[in-house]
């Protein structure tokens, strides 16, 4: 992709309402973009339908939601969650009674783990294991499905599935290094990729962020038809980050966050998606503008651009709750520090020649650099330390702010989708913002 289709106007449409039904194709857990959508969905009246990642026992073995557990995730949802787990990734998966990519990552040191080497015929029964389980899981979960949606009903799913990060005490350190180290602590992203470790990770951001999104379109392939036979529309929506445009220097320019190892495994969500379309399946990924949620608080600095928020809603969304967002964010600051210096030290960044080299958009996701590292963490700890409290961030604020825009945005936009592919940017989000409150 050359560019980056954005979406610019303020979507109008809407195809869903009661006795439709809204799919969320993930678990919906704490902080992050789900719950906008969610939100919309309950707006709109419409039956609300989850399923679960599963949980893991003792042996690691996966298993349906408890009594408990289940009572608690349809509170949470507002919905009905079909209890069949659909954990994504295959780093716990292996033949029976061979080792689980897990296993095996479990024997790397920090001393060697660059040099040791893996074996792929074996990966590679492991992975064909997690994808049989997990479609089968798809399987179950659309037969049971079916049974839940009448004919002529439209049908909204929402896939949410990210990550695939194995949990190996030996990634734990390299990822601080990788994503929070400076100086003698940097260690570089490419580094990681070109090793046997760096090669599975990828292969797992593969199967869980994007090959899942096919696994749902194949699978409801079925109902889709029945569906759209019988006068019902069916559409899918999935989340990317692809870079975001920003304000810099009085205009909206794309920037990314570096390294966003996960970059690879969501341009191929992307292809799905664009895929699908040429099918005439209604699939559109949003490349939506980088935020703090529990899973993105391992990536120092990947909360910088979203300061430049501020600036959008006063050029998007002038008025008087505008200026009540600054406010809020302001107070959010240490006496003696102000908003406008803080804003100074973005553009500082941003203007900078390490931030600049790596606004290529062709080259995403580019490798990081120890220059990089300097200037962007250390950018964001300084910002931290502005405020009063480490656990009450304007970045959390203004997260906050981008998924109530997002939820609205996509939930109009999947009506009419305009392409497979659409990044939402900080001046349609600033102008929802602004038509929702001013």
């Amino acid at each position: 992709m050359s560019q980056a289709p954005a979406l610019r106007q303020l979507p109008q449409s809407n195809i869903f309402g009661p006795g439709d039904v809204f799919v969320l194709f993930g678990e919906l857990f704490g902080r992050g973009y789900a719950n906008g959508l969610v939100n919309e969905a309950r707006q709109a009246g419409m039956e609300i339908i989850g399923i679960t990642v599963g949980r893991r026992d003792e042996n690691n073995r996966l298993r349906p939601l408890n009594d408990e557990e289940l009572a608690a995730a349809e509170a949470n949802l507002g919905g009905r969650i079909i209890n069949v787990p659909l954990m994504a990734g295959f780093e716990l998966d292996a033949p029976a009674g061979e080792p689980t990519p897990t296993e095996l990552l479990s024997g790397l040191t920090l001393k060697g783990w660059q040099e040791d080497k893996l074996d792929w015929a074996h990966i590679e029964k492991c992975r064909q294991a997690g994808v049989q389980r997990f479609k089968s899981g798809v399987a179950e979960v659309m037969a049971r499905l079916d049974g839940m949606i009448t004919d002529g009903r439209n049908v909204f799913f929402a896939h949410t599935m990210a990550g695939g990060i194995p949990k190996v005490k030996v990634f734990l350190a390299i990822a601080n290094r990788v994503y929070k180290g400076r100086g003698d602590r940097f260690m570089s992203s490419q580094a990681l990729l070109d090793s046997d470790l760096g090669k599975l990770i990828l292969q797992n951001f593969d199967e869980v962020t994007a090959n899942t999104f096919q696994h749902l379109i194949d699978g409801s392939a079925a109902l889709r038809r029945r569906l759209e036979a019988s006068g019902g529309q069916v559409r899918y929506t999935a989340y990317g980050y692809h870079g975001t445009e920003i304000l810099i220097d009085g205009r909206y320019q794309w920037q990314t966050y570096t390294n966003y190892t996960q970059g690879y495994a969501k341009m191929r969500l992307e292809k799905v998606a664009q895929a699908a379309w040429e099918q005439g399946v209604k699939a559109t990924v949003f490349n939506c503008p980088e935020i703090r949620t529990n899973s993105s608080d391992i990536f120092v600095g990947v909360e910088l651009p979203l300061f430049a928020l501020l600036r959008a809603l006063k050029k998007e969304a002038a008025g008087a709750w505008t200026d009540s967002q600054w406010q809020t964010c302001s107070q959010l600051l240490k006496d003696g520090c102000s908003l406008e210096a803080l804003l100074d030290k973005i553009d500082a960044l941003n203007d900078g020649a390490v931030m600049q080299g790596f606004r290529r958009f062709d080259a995403w996701p580019m490798p990081n650099s120890a220059e990089l590292a300097e200037v962007m963490i250390g950018t964001s700890d300084e910002l931290t330390e502005m405020h009063q409290d480490r656990k009450a961030l304007i970045t959390d604020h203004l997260s906050t702010l981008v998924i109530e825009a997002t939820g609205p945005l996509m939930f109009h936009e999947a009506s009419q989708p305009a392409g497979p592919v659409l990044w939402l940017n900080h001046d349609i989000i600033a102008r929802q913002l602004g038509r929702m409150h001013n």
